[in-house]
């Protein structure tokens, strides 16, 4: 089943991913939304979710596809390898309860 995603809703799953899932750098948590990455990360999920495929090999595949540039952009690292087991857990839950609202 396809939905059509409007901006609005799109926004919505952003606050809620950059509310919950955060880096894990040096034991501080830099949520996604501070880091200005749950925007993004929203739209990289969104065909996943339109087509109700919210499983973790889709989210561990779209989380170790997305680069995160540091050091002023002379590396990139994976968001996967950036958070916890436990964000990737609570981001499946994000997008099951996002999808049950649709």
């Amino acid at each position: 089943m396809s939905y059509a995603i409007s901006t609005e809703l799109l926004e919505q799953l952003a606050a809620e991913i950059g509310d919950q899932i955060y880096l894990d750098i040096a034991q501080w948590h830099l949520y996604l939304d501070d880091a200005k990455l749950s925007r993004r990360l929203a739209e990289l999920l969104l065909p996943s979710l339109e087509q109700g495929q919210i499983d973790e090999n889709t989210v561990m595949t779209t989380l170790s596809q997305f680069p995160v540039k540091v050091g002023g952009g002379r590396r990139q690292i994976s968001l996967l390898d950036l958070i916890p087991m436990s964000c990737v857990t609570a981001l499946i839950e994000v997008l099951e309860e996002f999808y049950k609202r649709l």
